[in-house]
């Protein structure tokens, strides 16, 4: 009886290792979900899909384009490390292919999963409402032989658990920096990669929210033509008017008879001149 009290307790502590790689409670850095991995995890491609789940650990954890992803407490939550920090992340900003990773493959699946088709996607609409399912419309059809090919799996972090697990999130990024170039496609994951190094307090935000807003007081407005910031026009040099060229008043000469007439004595003059020649001897 006392040898079987023994064997009891090492046949049980020997199954729960194989089968449960994460231990719920412990605190991870950043927001605590309530799970930490010890050790790398097992990660198997789901089928058909660009995404990855773990089958041993006792969570919804997946890895879809270089992050990885948990499912817990009703949110998600991603982190470019097998054991976070985590960062939570609002329903909107969720990549696709996380919405549509099949029921079968949430390992704890919460209250409202159950009667749904394992093969199929959650019923995220129902779940979040008209509103959610509005804005995401045709999430759940895609065209499956299209599925982008899935991101590389991190492999290199299997040297790091337990004590050598890089706990700062300035030494996971020099670590990632130098182990792993890959590039992700999907927004979410490329604000994980553009974030500032520090303390994870918030999801991240849409690319757009990143942009500086607009100065709306020089927002130009409806029907109003706005001057431009600098003038369009090329400088013209003054042109000074150009007087007219002065023109030298011309003389009339005179007619060859004219001059004659002017040369020649006047009438009387003649004929005083004719009579005085007539009374001479």
């Amino acid at each position: 009886m006392r040898k079987l009290l023994v064997a009891l307790p090492l046949m049980f502590g020997s199954v729960l290792a194989a089968h449960a790689q994460i231990s719920l409670g412990i605190s991870a850095p950043g927001i605590s979900i309530g799970i930490n991995m010890p050790t790398y995890p097992r990660l198997v491609r789901v089928p058909g899909y660009p995404v990855y789940y773990a089958p041993l650990a006792g969570a919804n954890y997946f890895f879809y384009d270089g992050l990885y992803w948990v499912f817990a407490n009703d949110s998600w939550y991603e982190s470019s490390w097998y054991n976070g920090p985590w960062v939570l992340v609002q329903p909107d900003f969720v990549p696709l292919y996380i919405w549509r990773i099949p029921v079968r493959y949430y390992h704890r699946p919460p209250a409202y999963f159950g009667g749904w088709r394992p093969d199929a996607p959650p019923r995220w609409g129902e779940h979040w409402g008209p509103a959610w399912a509005q804005r995401h419309g045709g999430w759940d059809r895609w065209n499956r032989h299209a599925v982008p090919a899935p991101a590389p799996l991190p492999t290199y972090q299997r040297q790091y658990s337990g004590a050598r697990y890089p706990a700062s999130v300035d030494q996971q990024r020099s670590i990632q920096s130098r182990s792993y170039a890959y590039q992700p496609h999907d927004a979410v994951a490329q604000q994980h990669f553009q974030r500032p190094a520090g303390p994870v307090t918030s999801a991240p935000q849409p690319s757009f929210a990143q942009q500086p807003a607009p100065n709306r007081s020089a927002r130009p407005q409806l029907g109003v033509q706005q001057a431009p910031s600098q003038p369009q026009f090329q400088q013209v040099q003054p042109v000074h008017p150009q007087r007219p060229p002065q023109v030298q008043p011309r003389v009339a000469q005179p007619v060859p008879h004219e001059r004659a007439r002017e040369t020649a004595p006047h009438g009387k003059e003649r004929r005083d001149e004719e009579r005085a020649q007539e009374k001479r001897p």
